[in-house]
């Protein structure tokens, strides 16, 4: 069913998109020169805050690979006058896998014999509880399979009324919702919202998302200006590595969509996340394995690209990874994540949503932050800011 109240169009990054050829951009990337990448760079060094799209995708094709040194060097020099020595810790919790969207890569997909699990306030207040004693978190990452039937704008305000005395920032990543709705939820503490477009190729999107409200690409797409419109404060994206054979299109599209969105809502932080597929992921095979190299430079070059946006690396990652790339633009990391619906203490044996490769406990991946010199941060919002 389609949305009544505002127009699946709109006025927004879905006809913004129109302008940009998606071949046209694939032929962009594969024809970088080393004399682009060397032009890219030398912008880079001159410590321009914001390069231009052209340079992100002369940054990020293989004829860039030889300079990622130099590019790392960079990277890190740009995030630490930025962010100083600092990583920001989440934790993600997981209220229900109920979903009405037919995803053919996700374990929630609606068609999957499962059990489903929508917690219950008092469940989610124990949830709460149980990740206290993990650790001192206070950023979590309110996450749900989409289902607005079951979990609607109702539910999450109640969602939200129960784990704002538990943490200072509250994010959701949820069905995309009407602009009244995220208006709604700022009321109720929201401060941030996450949405993975997954992939920016239209056509291609239809067919990983034949049934469902998230079939309907436009819809999803402009849900980021309506987080901007209704104020929220923080906005994060992301696409899932992985699905698209040319997946540096899609980053690029991302890219322009980040513009995009930075000109028209300048008051809001923004935050990016590069979701690599797994194998064995709910048996849907990914089109590409990225490499950890290729993640890398990826990672390095969108911090050349802008220097405040928020680079986030999830328990997906490795530890050895996650280790290396603190250093070199990551911003953020979660620690000690259940990807069930109740998996900190109500239902541990839930269906999760992806495999964790990160296991270490919360103090763990905090010490291995500190042997690198750096500080972990536990809380970057406070409710005085409200």
């Amino acid at each position: 069913m389609r949305p009544i109240n505002e127009t699946v169009m709109g006025d927004g990054f879905a006809r913004e998109i129109e302008r940009y050829d998606w071949e046209a951009t694939g032929k962009a990337i594969a024809s970088v020169t080393d004399g682009d990448v060397r032009r890219a760079l030398g912008k880079a060094r001159r410590n321009i805050k914001q390069l231009d799209v052209d340079d992100f995708i002369a940054l990020i094709s293989d004829a860039a690979a030889p300079y990622i040194e130099e590019m790392a060097q960079l990277s890190h020099r740009y995030t630490q006058e930025r962010f100083g020595k600092t990583i920001s810790m989440y934790i993600p919790m997981y209220v229900s896998n109920a979903c009405t969207n037919k995803c053919v890569y996700c374990g929630f997909n609606h068609d999957n014999p499962m059990e489903r699990t929508i917690l219950t306030m008092e469940q989610i207040k124990a949830e709460c509880e149980a990740i206290k004693e993990l650790g001192p978190f206070e950023n979590l990452l309110i996450v749900s399979g989409e289902y607005p039937a079951l979990c609607g704008t109702e539910y999450f305000e109640n969602v939200l009324d129960v784990c704002r005395p538990y943490f200072h920032n509250l994010t959701i990543e949820v069905q995309p919702m009407r602009e009244a709705q995220y208006e709604r939820l700022t009321h109720k503490g929201l401060n941030g919202v996450v949405c993975f477009q997954e992939t920016y190729n239209k056509e291609a999107y239809r067919l990983y998302h034949p049934r469902g409200m998230k079939s309907i690409y436009e819809w999803r797409l402009n849900g980021y200006d309506r987080m901007g419109r209704a104020g929220v404060h923080k906005i994060g994206m992301g696409v899932l590595l992985g699905l698209q054979p040319d997946w540096r299109t899609d980053v690029v599209m991302m890219a322009r969509h980040l513009r995009y969105l930075q000109r028209r809502y300048w008051r809001t932080r923004y935050s990016i996340n590069f979701p690599r597929m797994c194998p064995s992921e709910s048996g849907f095979q990914p089109n590409v394995v990225v490499s950890d190299r290729q993640l890398a430079q990826l990672t390095i070059a969108f911090r050349l690209f802008d220097h405040d946006v928020d680079i986030s690396y999830s328990t997906r990652e490795s530890d050895r990874f996650r280790h290396n790339m603190m250093l070199l633009g990551v911003t953020s990391m979660s620690a000690g994540s259940r990807t069930e619906p109740g998996g900190y203490a109500s239902a541990p044996d839930a269906l999760e949503q992806f495999a964790i490769t990160d296991d270490r406990e919360p103090e763990m991946v905090a010490a291995d932050i500190r042997s690198q010199g750096y500080d972990v941060v536990w809380k970057d919002w406070d409710s005085i800011f409200d």
